[in-house]
């Protein structure tokens, strides 16, 4: 086999790895024991690239980690290594290809690794709950949340059949549903799951572990979500220390939780610090990920709303543009995060009195929400409260009330009653 000349990361990047082998965070890392005892000929090599890829995805280096996880596929078909290690190969490349916002192609290869994978050992064993975590979350990304439903709750209910429920093993599990769970809008539940996974978590790894942190950082992203600011800034801030002392304080795999901080720094009117979180992010994300990223999308329609609270307009429309476009292209015109993006381009519509367009961009948004959720999803709250302002500014006063009504309801159901934000944080 010619000879790969690759390099690896430094001393971060081992402690990275090891921290996701031990927790587990990672969903495929450990089917590193799926192997048989006795590999065929080809499997060593194939074990030898994957190994070298997997470092570099432990550090959130996709684009390093591509060539040598497509290579050691390409070699497990042509040299007929065995069913076991075959999986592996097209399970990781199926959890590479999600981190780069390639939908379809990780779908297709986590599918053929979990239909191999049930056919090596059998559809309860533990290798396929794994799998099942990547393909849920792959389903989530498309906005395919019925079908990353089933599979996370048979993925769970395969781990407590294998395990003691109170094994910290299952924790990843629980703390996958629980992110499904707030993308739902199911807030309440989401909480509930997050707190009994911290509780294994912390027995186990403890309080400053990286996988602890991000977990930290998931239930912060909940209660900001939720208007409890003061319980968010308070986490999220002990978890950005954690990954800093792991990642540097300029990582790009910093960058949801720089996200989660911009919604508190906004409730706090602080934005010109959220705007620089977000720039930061943005730089971050494009410089590893790409410019046509789901995430730079996500990025630059956040961005974009920023600009509009601050009256900013002209640079408002460039970034929510820009983030119609990144998404519509990489996501689809039908996913939850492309319609939050139409929200917030028609939310700069109505300010500029352009009101057909934002009528037109509510009503593909809410199509697009209320298909894939309910009537009731926040998010289907956000696109009301854009055309309430809409129907105030041309003068229907009857209608506007009627959707501010409804979205009183909405809030009602997902958001628990405090103080003003402005005595809350401090």
């Amino acid at each position: 086999m010619r000879r790969i000349r690759t390099e690896f990361p430094g001393r971060c990047g081992i402690v990275i790895l090891l921290a996701f082998v031990i927790c587990g965070s990672a969903p495929f890392w450990p089917n590193i024991a799926a192997g048989t005892t006795n590999p065929v000929r080809g499997d060593y090599s194939c074990q030898a690239l994957r190994a070298m890829a997997r470092v570099y995805m432990a550090c959130g280096d996709y684009k390093k980690a591509q060539p040598l996880a497509e290579r050691a596929l390409d070699f497990a078909r042509k040299t007929g290594v065995s069913d076991s290690e075959l999986c592996l190969c097209l399970i990781d490349l199926g959890y590479l290809y999600k981190n780069q916002g390639k939908l379809a192609d990780s779908e297709k290869m986590c599918e053929q690794g979990l239909k191999l994978q049930e056919k090596v050992y059998n559809k309860d064993h533990p290798y396929v709950a794994y799998t099942l975590r990547v393909l849920g979350s792959t389903y989530q990304d498309q906005a395919k949340y019925r079908r990353a439903q089933l599979v996370l709750d048979r993925a769970l209910a395969i781990m407590k059949h294998n395990y003691m429920k109170d094994d910290p093993i299952i924790a990843p599990f629980q703390v996958d549903t629980a992110k499904l769970l707030v993308a739902q809008g199911n807030y309440a539940e989401a909480e509930s799951c997050y707190l009994e996974a911290i509780e294994l978590i912390n027995k186990s790894y403890g309080p400053d572990h990286l996988y602890t942190a991000g977990v930290l950082a998931g239930v912060a992203r909940l209660y900001a979500l939720q208007g409890r600011y003061f319980e968010a800034d308070v986490l999220i801030n002990r978890a950005l220390a954690m990954q800093e002392q792991i990642y540097g304080p300029e990582h790009h795999l910093l960058a949801p939780t720089w996200l989660t901080m911009t919604i508190i720094c906004r409730a706090k009117s602080d934005y010109a610090q959220a705007g620089k979180l977000l720039n930061k992010a943005l730089a971050a994300v494009q410089a590893k990920r790409g410019t046509d990223h789901p995430l730079t999308g996500k990025v630059l329609s956040m961005l974009g709303a920023l600009y509009i609270s601050q009256g900013r307009y002209q640079r408002a429309e460039q970034a929510c543009t820009q983030a119609v476009k990144v998404l519509e292209s990489s996501l689809g015109p039908d996913n939850d995060c492309t319609a939050m993006a139409f929200n917030n381009l028609a939310s700069l519509y109505v300010q500029q009195s352009r009101y057909s367009q934002a009528q037109e961009l509510c009503t593909r948004a809410l199509k697009t929400l209320e298909r894939i959720f309910d009537r009731n999803h926040p998010s289907v709250a956000d696109v009301l409260e854009t055309l309430a302002d809409l129907h105030k500014r041309v003068g229907n006063v009857a209608k506007a009330t009627e959707l501010e009504q409804r979205v009183e309801k909405i809030r009602s159901r997902t958001q628990i009653a405090y103080e003003p934000v402005a005595k809350t944080i401090k």
